[in-house]
């Protein structure tokens, strides 16, 4: 089962400091709106401006007019919140990241370069260095039939006791369009996904997700 410190290098984001304390990256989930509200008051003030109460937003951003930017925030420096992007809240963006157009995100963490351009959805979910979401595809955080998520690699399975889990999504990994993230999906670190995917279970490094019976090593 790939831990935290395989799936990120944590010298991409604001976060380290909370998900260097975790075996398992979901074990943040629950952390991420407190540990924003007691980093964002310590944001230097010459790189970042609280634009509302408890939005931080680094001089350097470009957040065009019609972008929701809820409570708590914070977004990196050179990062785009393009139009119509609806951050929920409890949302750590890195730097140099792409939040596009329709995305909506709520209760995740964005590590630095991370490109969510076109129609996604993040929730409850990590997203690391690089990492990239086709458009239109997206992280589901709930089960239909509202049980705790369960992460499976394998015969291997590891409870979480969490309701709402999206995504883990490792450094450099490719997400192809129109493709979902199942709860409790991981990826590893350069995974690449397939267009109209359905993914569950943990997906290994360095592999290509064509179908649930065809996940091959990259050559």
């Amino acid at each position: 089962m790939y831990k935290t410190k395989d799936l990120f290098d944590l010298s991409h984001s604001l976060a380290a400091p909370l998900l260097e304390k975790t075996e398992y990256p979901w074990e943040a989930l629950d952390k991420i709106k407190d540990f924003i509200l007691a980093l964002g008051p310590t944001l230097p003030q010459d790189e970042y401006e609280e634009i509302a109460p408890q939005v931080w937003v680094a001089k350097d951003a470009q957040v065009f007019p019609s972008a929701y930017l809820g409570a708590p925030c914070i977004i990196g420096h050179k990062t785009e919140v393009r139009h119509c992007a609806f951050i929920r809240g409890s949302a750590l963006i890195g730097d140099g990241a792409v939040v596009g157009n329709s995305v909506e995100i709520k209760n995740a963490i964005l590590f630095d370069g991370v490109q969510v351009p076109h129609f996604n959805y993040v929730g409850d979910s990590i997203m690391g260095y690089k990492s990239h979401m086709g458009a239109g595809s997206v992280t589901s955080n709930v089960k239909s039939d509202k049980t705790p998520v369960v992460v499976k690699n394998g015969e291997e399975q590891l409870p979480t006791g969490r309701k709402k889990f999206g995504a883990m999504v490792g450094d450099l990994v490719e997400v192809g369009c129109n493709s979902v993230l199942n709860p409790g999906t991981v990826l590893g670190k350069r995974a690449s996904v397939y267009p109209t995917s359905c993914v569950r279970g943990v997906i290994p490094a360095d592999h290509i997700y064509k179908d649930k019976d065809h996940i091959l090593p990259r050559r």
